[in-house]
């Protein structure tokens, strides 16, 4: 981290990548409310079969991610043990499929129905708790709790409120929250690298198949009554598949790169997008209150935005300390390394000196000089009990 609590590089890229990402899906869900809206509206489309619509998402889903992963080869697939199948992937199935449908049902009933979805943030915090995917923080739930009044109180301001649709969508937030925590555990705490594609590639099918329970007893009498009257169009389902599609693989990416709850947060400026469409274009009434409330909650957002920079920059600074300990660390060893290296090299200049001192007497014998042999006798002598003792120190020190 630079001076005056500047950003440093990384702490930048994480934060442009995790905004890139919010984004990106924001602008898909955003446009697959839309788009769901109109198909399921009586007042528009008028299809009024939200399980219908799901499954074939689904289906459009399921068979991309297959064709991507064992027809293209373009991602490779990944080898799930059958205890993590059924203890994670067929849950999230599950999770799936009920808050598809419930969400979907309450499109029929008020606009934009995400206004609903007041205690999203508060659940997902909580049932990572219960998971152990976060830690209580008083600070984080009291931020939490803050946005979810301002929802809440948005959501009572509605001019058309309807109780039957808030109330699926308070059903469709219990189970979506809890599939949101078990996608970030599946994703990033079994040690399992699943990419959007194979993440969706799993899950898809298995959503498919938990859907067609209730619509074999829900939709499908009342599609075969008026299958007559009605022709498919594929270029608006189509279109809507795809863009559903694109949505998950959104989803995948974001849990997995950020977390559950960032991804709840930011639906929060997902629903001042929707409110600002349903009042400019459908031309629904927004109320001071409704105002009131997400004012409310966007200022709650914007702390969890602080939160969560401060958070960055304190794992970057941490990051720094440790690798400026890891290289006092390295410097110490090799300062010791230097002493002992110093040590060796005293004690071989000793046993230099030592040699050289013998090849003089050596020499001086060859010369018969007796008197300055003599002389050199007694030195030799004496270099000769230093260096010996020099040597036994040497041979039983630890270099």
């Amino acid at each position: 981290m630079g001076k005056g609590g500047a950003l440093s590089d990384g702490v930048v890229k994480n934060i442009i990548l995790s905004y890139t990402y919010v984004a990106i899906w924001i602008f898909l869900s955003f446009t697959v409310i839309i788009y769901n809206k109109y198909i399921l509206d009586k007042k528009l489309y008028n299809w009024p079969f939200p399980i219908s619509l799901t499954m074939i998402h689904m289906a459009f889903c399921s068979s991309l991610a297959f064709a991507a992963v064992r027809l293209f080869k373009l991602v490779e697939p990944v080898s799930l043990s059958r205890r993590v199948y059924l203890s994670s992937v067929v849950p999230i199935g599950a999770l799936y499929s009920l808050s598809l449908w419930l969400s979907n049902s309450a499109y029929i009933y008020s606009f934009p129905s995400s206004r609903s979805k007041a205690l999203m943030p508060v659940a997902v915090y909580s049932i990572g708790i219960l998971f152990k995917k976060d830690g209580y923080k008083t600070s984080t739930m009291s931020n939490m709790l803050a946005i979810s009044l301002g929802v809440a109180i948005a959501a009572y301001g509605e001019a058309k409120y309807d109780s039957w649709g808030v109330l699926l969508q308070l059903g469709a937030v219990v189970f979506e929250a809890t599939r949101l925590v078990m996608i970030q555990i599946l994703l990033t705490s079994k040690g399992i690298n699943l990419n959007p594609i194979t993440s969706l590639y799993y899950v898809a099918p298995s959503c498919l198949a938990f859907l067609a329970i209730p619509w074999v007893f829900v939709e499908y009498p009342v599609l075969r009554q008026q299958s007559s009257g009605f022709h498919f169009d594929f270029v608006i389902f189509g279109t809507n598949s795809l863009c559903a599609f694109a949505l998950n693989l959104a989803v995948f990416l974001l849990v997995g790169k950020t977390s559950a709850l960032t991804m709840n947060v930011a639906g929060v400026v997902k629903d001042w997008l929707l409110i600002a469409f349903s009042w400019s274009v459908i031309k629904d009434t927004v109320t001071p209150l409704n105002l009131f409330g997400y004012g409310l909650a966007f200022l709650g957002v914007g702390y969890y935005n602080h939160s969560k920079l401060q958070a960055l920059k304190a794992k970057e600074a941490q990051k720094n300390v440790q690798s400026a300990d890891e290289e006092a660390g390295k410097l110490l060893d090799e300062r010791v390394e230097m002493e002992r290296g110093k040590r060796v090299i005293r004690k071989l200049n000793r046993i230099t000196a030592y040699l050289q001192e013998v090849k003089k007497f050596q020499k001086g014998k060859r010369k018969k000089k007796k008197g300055k042999t003599g002389v050199n006798a007694i030195k030799v002598r004496q270099n000769l009990g230093f260096c010996g003792l020099t040597l036994a120190v040497f041979s039983g020190s630890r270099v």
